[in-house]
């Protein structure tokens, strides 16, 4: 190319907007997140180290977002020791397929003044999702869907790296 001659400019492609649509991925997740009722134990120091066991009588509902790419449930629970309500816990969990992460991954805040963001995955019957970062308290949230009338859901917590602890198990019912 002689000196002094402007370089030939390749015009770029045009911008093509694309949708995402939700994928087997999130049929899949789709069994584990509903609507549905449960009561149940919070173990002594589930709440925090002294805190007391619990009864714990709550409700999940959910709904699909963003064109059905998230599932959005909101999470209330009423806590009970001895018979006489101590607290009224509430969380919002985001759930979907990341479409770039090539996993599921979820957001989750509460009225504990926790957020976390989870990454997990499908094995047989359970969904597992555990939180991400390096904070102290990591949660694992196991969803288990073997019986067709029901669905076991256990939460767990690991404190400083240490072995994960039951924090609670319920039996989830169909609302």
């Amino acid at each position: 190319m002689p000196r002094n001659q402007p370089k030939k400019v390749t015009k770029p492609s045009p911008w093509t907007p694309t949708t995402v649509r939700p994928g087997p991925e999130l049929i899949a997740l789709s069994r584990f997140l509903w609507d549905g009722t449960w009561t149940g134990t919070v173990e002594a120091g589930g709440m925090g180290p002294g805190s007391p066991e619990m009864d714990g009588k709550g409700k999940a509902i959910c709904e699909r977002i963003m064109d059905g790419l998230w599932i959005s449930c909101r999470f209330t629970q009423d806590q009970f020791v001895r018979g006489k309500k101590a607290l009224t816990w509430n969380a919002v969990f985001i759930a979907g397929w990341d479409v770039r992460a090539q996993e599921y991954r979820a957001v989750g805040v509460d009225s504990n003044g926790s957020a976390f963001i989870f990454r997990g995955e499908i094995q047989g019957d359970q969904l597992i999702m555990e939180s991400m970062g390096d904070g102290p308290v990591k949660l694992r949230f196991t969803w288990d869907a073997r019986d067709p009338e029901a669905m076991t859901w256990r939460n767990e917590m690991s404190v400083g790296g240490e072995s994960w602890t039951l924090i609670e198990e319920y039996t989830l019912y169909p609302a």
